[in-house]
């Protein structure tokens, strides 16, 4: 009897701790309509640089898969001062690629006098991708490096390639 009631203790335990662990967090990119009411996919992340100020990193993509996917990089008003354009420099190991700043070609972010968001052509970087492999990104003159993790990088890709419908 003994055993019996340490088995069901055991099995009571084990279930109680598969209900109650928080579960990890999963990469989700999300279906929006842009500001002329026309689909869109987005990745939504918060990241820190090296110096531990934050991020928004939003990847997102206008119409069908393999249309362009921008990136946004987004920071408190004043911290993305930049000559454009400026390249965003993405490394994985040895791979290296130089995002084009696309910035001006955004209506809103080329009158925007805040100087809080600048974007970057993000394609290149993704159609050569072959895996979910961490990143790290360097802007001149405004972060020194900031790491990507792959389950960020993995979002990116399913903006690329995710339907709208």
């Amino acid at each position: 009897m003994p055993a019996l009631h340490r088995l069901f203790c055991s099995l009571l335990l084990a279930v109680a701790l598969l209900l109650l662990t928080p579960t990890a967090a999963q990469a989700e990119v999300h279906k929006y309509q842009d500001e002329n009411s026309a689909p869109m996919l987005r990745s939504l992340e918060s990241l820190r640089d090296l110096d531990y100020q934050s991020w928004q990193a939003v990847a997102y993509r206008v119409g069908k898969p393999g249309g362009p996917v921008v990136l946004r990089i987004v920071g408190y008003p004043g911290k993305m001062r930049l000559e454009h354009p400026t390249s965003l420099l993405v490394q994985a190991g040895v791979k290296e690629w130089q995002l084009e700043d696309i910035t001006l070609d955004n209506e809103l972010l080329a009158k925007d006098g805040r100087e809080a968001a600048a974007e970057f052509a993000l394609d290149p970087l993704l159609n050569d991708l072959t895996n979910k492999r961490p990143l790290r990104m360097f802007l001149p003159g405004v972060f020194n490096e900031m790491p990507v993790p792959p389950y960020v990088v993995a979002e990116w890709r399913d903006v690329q390639t995710e339907p709208l419908n």
